[in-house]
């Protein structure tokens, strides 16, 4: 077959749209804000007329399955106020990431949300905001009466702020994606 002198600058077009194409295409695609693993929750609780603060706290090095996590409670004296401040962390990262200022920076799509279950006698309320609706690093915990129960801690992300009863704690209308949840066993004496 003989070729004339026309089709070879055909061709070497056709062959650079080829490989510009190809070279174009991704071969990973990128996951838009991508939740982070969070091994580790600390909740710290401090009186806030003084005394010795108790820490809750969550840890899971091997994330779901694996070796079960390592859940921490505490006992809280009843009729207290205490200031409570939320630490997360990824310590499969070395050094270890920070997601607390993940969720600083990123306030306005993260919020945490708290339910006393088992006859607990407490109340969390929101200490913090993002501007206009509550986030939940900080909060002020009220102890009532003796009893014992759990405290559920969820991190919702990009959970709907401005449906009923969210920005009040309610999660029912909440939606957004669960990035952790842990139940605390806690006593008030």
């Amino acid at each position: 077959m003989i070729l004339s002198k026309n089709v070879f600058p055909f061709l070497a077009v056709l062959f650079s749209t080829l490989v510009l194409f190809s070279s174009c295409e991704k071969d990973d695609p990128e996951i838009a804000n991508e939740e982070e693993l969070i091994t580790t929750l600390t909740y710290t609780l401090t009186p806030e007329n003084g005394g010795t603060p108790v820490v809750l706290s969550f840890r899971d090095l091997d994330g779901d399955g694996g070796t079960a996590p390592v859940l921490i409670g505490g006992t809280l004296a009843a009729n207290t106020v205490y200031n409570g401040s939320l630490n997360l962390l990824n310590e499969l990262e070395t050094p270890a990431e920070s997601i607390t200022e993940e969720i600083e920076e990123e306030d306005d799509e993260h919020q945490f949300f708290f339910a006393a279950t088992g006859g607990l006698n407490v109340t969390v309320a929101y200490d913090d905001t993002d501007g206009q609706n509550p986030v939940g690093l900080k909060t002020k915990v009220t102890t009532g009466a003796a009893s014992q129960g759990k405290l559920r801690v969820t991190l919702r992300h990009e959970p709907n702020k401005s449906a009923a009863g969210v920005s009040d704690g309610n999660i029912a209308n909440a939606g957004g994606e669960t990035d952790i949840e842990v139940e605390f066993d806690v006593v008030i004496e």
